[in-house]
């Protein structure tokens, strides 16, 4: 069954976006920009937020307005064609090959995991990743931790009443201190919620 993975570059202190909405800070270098490349080929859709959905749209033209260097088309060339799902309940339509979720998230994940393929199925977006999380949905965090804090904003993890056990399986350390922690849900354990008798 395909796995459901959830991916963002995240601050020291656990945020996607700081408190000023910015997240320049996790512009990858080189290295790190190359590992995104090889994670997204493990891909076969991507659901996403109206945000990130926004954000991502600059990929969509980025080889008609400006000099792209090697990894920037080879980027392309891979996220443009992609499948996507946007969850959106203001946007009446979307690009390229996004489709607007036409059910919730569990039921649309449902139906993704039935298809045939053995491609991830993968989450962007804190709020919808932390949707999937209170449902149980997602198999695999990956942590991409840049050397700084922000203070606040925007949280990579869920702030909700429930208690997930994982297993760390794999860690990369990139030249420019950035951390990469791959954690699966761990077999032996189960999740509980915060304060329930194990």
């Amino acid at each position: 069954m395909r796995s459901v993975t959830y991916s963002m570059g995240t601050s020291l202190d656990g945020y996607i976006v700081g408190p000023d909405g910015d997240f320049g800070w996790t512009a990858p270098d080189p290295e790190v920009f190359r590992f995104w490349i090889d994670q997204i080929r493990q891909v076969d859709v991507h659901l996403l937020g109206r945000r990130l959905y926004e954000t991502m749209l600059y990929w969509e033209t980025a080889d008609q307005e400006s000099a792209l260097d090697e990894a920037e088309l080879e980027w392309t060339a891979l996220w443009n064609p992609l499948p996507k799902v946007v969850f959106s309940t203001t946007l009446s339509e979307v690009r390229g090959q996004a489709r607007l979720a036409s059910g919730g998230l569990a039921e649309e994940i449902e139906r993704l995991r039935a298809e045939p393929g053995e491609g991830e199925i993968a989450i962007g977006g804190a709020t919808l990743a932390a949707e999937a999380s209170a449902l149980g949905l997602i198999d695999e965090y990956r942590v991409m931790v840049h050397p700084v804090l922000v203070g606040g904003g925007i949280p990579f993890f869920p702030r909700h009443e429930r208690r997930v056990d994982l297993d760390l399986v794999e860690t990369r350390t990139f030249p420019s201190n950035v951390v990469y922690l791959r954690y699966r849900l761990a077999t032996d354990r189960s999740s509980t919620a915060v304060g329930e008798d194990r």
